[in-house]
Parts: structure tokens; C-alpha cells; sequence
């Protein structure tokens, strides 16, 4: 006679026996058996074809780019680093291996000190100038009135203009014997200043340019960022009774904040290679010697030293790197991205 199956206790779970395959209690599986899954090889091959057909279709729109960026920047930029170690009269067929002669006779030279600071006045004044301006005006243009698209052209216009056309033109308002300034302040028996012969008149009248050209340029990138703004945070903030300058202090500016970090970018290399104006109002450079200025001096003007024109040159090329640098790594933390 058999005896009867052993059942658990009431009360007691029943012991789960392993299975067989996995050797896991019975009763675990969360779902069924799946096949490991097998590719294809026809789908493979495909898959690579597409991803080598996308790569010569990029390489053919990205290559005459490059080649471009290569032949007109970098190539150039090597070779003046080049030249810049060497004593060499711009034309003469021979030059001297000079190591770094030309960076020590420039960074102890008399005239180092005024040229850095030159350099560092007018970018401050006309990086500060433009953005604060144009930004103003951008909250200007902003608003819903008449006109305002045809005001939006006129301001960005002088951006687009030639700087040898501007510079010409403002020129003759600030000539001290024929110009359009000294004309008006004779009408009040007032004499004019010296603009061009006074070195510290001519930096304030190169600057006071060169901020009214880019002036619209930034004008019209605020704008943009003004417009762009989300008007429910905006409403929000009104029904809340925030005023308008506080919605200017704790809204607008933290969300133009990624505007202002482009802007503060752009002006500044822009600025550090300001060439056409300054060159056109101040030929000799009395007062105006940035560094970009001083290289075109040195190398093609009454001096013809082509390989301390290129330690100049290079010296710009390393504060621009830097203050990129620097910027994206520290002046960027503290914008704000909606």
C-alpha cells in the first residue's frame, strides 16, 4: 500500500522544487524564455553602407571648408609664428634666426606699456559702449510703436557699412579747421578741439566711431533676445506686482543673460582686431596704437621689421586665445540658460 503524498502544514508555503534549466526555484520566472536575438547580415550591410554613404556626403560639403580654414587661417597663423623668431626686413631675400629677440625687445621696449593700455581702454570703451547702448536701444525697438522697422534699419545699417566709408566720413565731421563739429561750435564762438592731433582726443573720437558703428549690430542681437523672451513668465511676474524695473533686474537680464555671454565674446575679438577705422582717422597712429595697429606700423609702414610685426601678431593671438578661453571657462557658469 502506498502511502499518501506529504503535504505542507496548513498555513506553511509549500517548498517551490528547482527547475530543471536554470536551477532557480520554480515560480521565479518573471516572463517567457526569450532567444538571444540574431542580426542579420543583410541588415548589417546595409547599416554600414548608409553610415559609409553619410560619411562622403559629409566630407564632400565639409572638405572645401576645410581646406579653406587650413590654406587661409592656420596656415598663415603657423607661418607668422614662423617669422616671428626671425630678424627679417619685409622684402630683403635673407633673415636671421633671432629665438625670441623680437617678444623680449617688444615686452621691454619703451613703447609696450602704451600700446597694451591703448589696446585695453579702446576694446573696454567700445565692447562696454556697444553692448550697454544696443542694449537700451534693443528695449527701445522693442516696443509697439510706429516706425519701428524702419528704425530697426537705420540703427543696424552703419554695422553693414564699409569702415574705410565710415571712417572717411567722420572724419570730416571731426576736422578742427573744415569739419561739419567745428562749423557748428564756431556758430556759438566756440573753437574746436584737436581731434586728430591730440593723442588722447584721437582715442576718444576712434572710439566714439567704432562704438556708433557696431552699435546696431548689438542693438539688433538684444532684440532678439528680447523677443524670444517667454511672455507667460512675463504675465506671471506682472500678476505677481513685480514693477517694471524689477522685472528688468530679476527677468529680462538673467534670460539675455546667454545673449550678453555671446555678445561680450564676439565685440571683444572683434574690437581687439579693429583695423579699418583706426587706420583711416589716425594714418600714423598718434594715440591709437592697439597691437593690431602697431604689427601694420611696424611691418608696412617707414620700419619694414616684418619679424617684430609677427612677435606683435602673435602676442594679439595669444590675448585673444586667453580671453576666450577664459571667458568660456569662468563667464559662462554664470549664465543663465532658459
Amino acid at each position: 500500500m502506498t502511502s499518501p503524498p506529504t503535504t505542507a502544514a496548513a498555513g506553511t508555503p509549500a517548498p517551490l522544487l528547482p527547475d530543471d534549466e536554470t536551477g532557480r526555484p520554480a515560480g521565479t520566472h518573471t516572463g517567457p524564455r526569450t532567444e538571444p536575438r540574431t542580426v542579420n547580415p543583410k541588415d548589417f550591410r546595409r547599416r554600414s553602407l548608409r553610415t559609409r554613404r553619410d560619411f562622403w556626403v559629409f566630407l564632400a560639403f565639409a572638405l572645401p571648408n576645410l581646406i579653406l580654414i587650413l590654406l587661409f587661417t592656420y596656415r598663415p597663423l603657423i607661418a607668422n609664428m614662423q617669422y616671428s623668431v626671425l630678424d627679417w626686413t619685409l622684402g630683403s631675400p635673407t633673415a636671421t634666426q633671432v629665438g625670441l629677440a623680437n617678444y623680449v625687445r617688444f615686452f621691454t621696449g619703451p613703447d609696450a606699456r602704451e600700446i597694451l593700455s591703448t589696446t585695453a581702454v579702446f576694446t573696454l570703451a567700445t565692447v562696454g559702449g556697444s553692448m550697454v547702448l544696443g542694449l537700451a536701444i534693443a528695449f527701445v525697438l522693442n516696443q509697439n510703436l510706429r516706425g519701428t522697422t524702419f528704425a530697426r534699419s537705420a540703427v543696424f545699417a552703419p554695422y553693414v557699412l564699409s569702415g574705410v566709408g565710415i571712417g572717411l566720413v567722420w572724419l570730416f565731421i571731426f576736422d578742427p579747421v573744415y569739419g561739419v563739429l567745428a562749423w557748428f561750435l564756431r556758430q556759438f564762438g566756440a573753437s574746436s578741439p584737436q581731434w586728430i592731433n591730440d593723442p588722447d582726443l584721437a582715442l576718444t573720437m576712434v572710439t566714439l566711431v567704432y562704438i556708433w558703428k557696431n552699435l546696431g549690430y548689438c542693438a539688433v542681437v538684444y532684440l532678439a533676445g528680447l523677443q524670444s523672451m517667454s511672455q507667460d513668465v512675463l504675465a506671471a511676474s506682472s500678476l505677481d506686482g513685480a514693477s517694471g524695473w524689477r522685472q528688468l533686474v530679476s527677468i529680462k537680464l538673467p534670460l539675455l543673460s546667454p545673449t550678453t555671454f555671446f555678445l561680450s565674446i564676439t565685440c571683444m575679438l572683434s574690437s581687439l582686431q579693429a583695423f579699418d577705422i583706426i587706420r583711416i582717422m589716425t594714418p600714423l597712429g598718434q594715440g591709437t596704437s592697439t597691437l593690431l595697429f602697431e604689427a601694420y606700423l611696424q611691418a608696412f609702414g617707414a620700419y619694414n621689421r616684418a619679424g617684430y610685426s609677427a612677435a606683435i601678431s602673435t602676442v594679439l593671438f595669444v590675448i585673444l586665445l586667453a580671453i576666450t578661453l577664459l571667458q568660456l571657462r569662468f563667464v559662462e557658469k554664470k549664465v543663465h540658460y532658459s
